[in-house]
């Protein structure tokens, strides 16, 4: 089991969305604490009004919403009453069994899980302390839940093997279930796991679940307004449906809030980067790896996606690998200069990358923001000149003679000093 506890300023943002979940029919409210009756027999607004009673006794407190999500392992058949035990014991183990809350269970993912809403003010005003809750109390109390109902340990998880999908949770589908709802699943599991420092890197994390962020070209209005939106992509990386705005969605991943979010992730990233760089020089040691195809392959296996950028023609610029081992997302050039897209192409040879299943080249252009790359027929490659070129002429006598003399003690115009004129008395 794992659990993940957020805090924030709205109740009604954390109850609206699971109430929002009841409505599209993927979620179920299956209990409640500290209710008068059952939650099932009250209305929306009176489950909501309880909350938000409890939030009044202490006006002070901003962050006063606590929104927690315990999830199961894919083969564990829990039913509502399991579910319901589970939740209780949780709440009483991290010291909220007096808080009254709403237990909603989630079928919205390839994996059982359950949300709890609730409040960390006590019904004397005082307020709860949250302060490394997750890493004590919440803890202890998942391990204790684990032995008593018969749990998949949570540590036995990493060992798994990471030739499966890196999360659980589906990939986004266009037509299988409202735009806003795939979206937002997919977003809700990604952004607060993975460390990533750039849009890109975030789309290369999201484009693995048919989802990209987009600013637009750069002479777009929403490119100026620094605005963005999130669309669906089909498996050839192909944008689908219609386009929806990053604030519609409930954990507003605005381009401000992402860019908070780039200035955090940069610097915890650093610590796992010498893993990957191991990683990918005992696969490159291998004589069997002869393409980016086979690297590719070679590090599915080891739990790392490969992701390479390329212009119209094929031609590789970029690459940028999402290693869900340690949940970060490095660009090659970031690793050094021997895992850049060049240094790849070259250490692997001719042939190198062709790599099929990589997103279309305007999807890419859409998640960078940048402009579409120029064709062959509009760049000249000057290295390898044609030959029938002409030699370069040496210069004569007489051109000697006429080239510009380099004078010493010349002295750029905007250096000199000139001279104040003086003022008529």
């Amino acid at each position: 089991m794992v659990a993940v506890i957020k805090t924030g300023r709205s109740i009604h943002r954390i109850f609206n969305y699971n109430e929002n979940k009841v409505k599209e029919g993927v979620a179920r409210c299956i209990g409640q604490g500290n209710y008068p009756v059952e939650a099932t027999r009250l209305s929306a607004g009176m489950r909501l009004n309880r909350l938000l009673k409890r939030a009044a006794l202490n006006p002070n407190v901003k962050r006063n919403s606590v929104h927690i999500s315990l999830n199961f392992d894919p083969s564990e058949k829990l039913s509502d009453e399991d579910m319901n035990s589970i939740a209780h014991t949780y709440m009483k183990g991290i010291g909220f069994d007096k808080q009254p809350y709403l237990v909603y269970r989630h079928e919205d993912a390839g994996h059982p899980h359950l949300h709890i809403c609730s409040v960390n003010i006590r019904a004397d005003g005082r307020r709860i302390d949250m302060n490394n809750i997750g890493r004590n109390q919440s803890e202890q109390a998942r391990k204790t839940i684990e032995v008593e109902f018969g749990l998949v340990v949570a540590e036995r998880q990493k060992k798994k093997d990471y030739t499966l999908e890196p999360v659980n949770v589906e990939k986004a589908s266009y037509g299988k279930r409202t735009t806003k709802a795939a979206i937002q699943t997919v977003l809700q599991y990604v952004l607060d796991r993975y460390r990533y420092a750039s849009l890109p890197e975030l789309n290369a994390v999201l484009n693995l679940y048919n989802v990209a962020a987009e600013r637009g070209g750069e002479d777009s209005v929403m490119y100026r307004h620094n605005g963005l939106q999130f669309c669906l992509l089909d498996d050839k990386g192909n944008r689908i449906g219609v386009p929806l705005k990053a604030s519609l969605f409930y954990n507003k991943p605005t381009l401000k809030n992402l860019q908070d979010r780039f200035g955090k992730n940069k610097p915890k990233k650093f610590p796992h980067k010498l893993k990957l760089k191991n990683t990918l020089d005992k696969a490159l040691v291998n004589t069997d790896i002869v393409s980016l195809e086979s690297l590719g392959q070679a590090l599915e296996t080891k739990g790392i996606h490969l992701r390479l950028r390329q212009s119209t023609e094929g031609k590789l610029y970029g690459v940028t690998f999402v290693d869900h081992r340690t949940q970060c997302v490095f660009n090659g050039s970031e690793l050094g200069k021997d895992y850049s897209a060049k240094a790849l192409e070259l250490r692997l040879g001719p042939g190198a990358i062709a790599v099929p299943n990589q997103p279309g080249h305007s999807a890419r252009q859409q998640e960078e923001g940048l402009q579409p790359q120029p064709t062959a027929a509009e760049t000249k490659v000057i290295a390898n000149p044609p030959a029938t070129a002409q030699p370069k002429e040496e210069p004569t006598m007489l051109d000697t003679l006429l080239q510009v003399e380099n004078v010493a003690d010349y002295l750029p115009y905007h250096l000199r000093k000139h001279k104040k004129k003086k003022k008529k008395r």
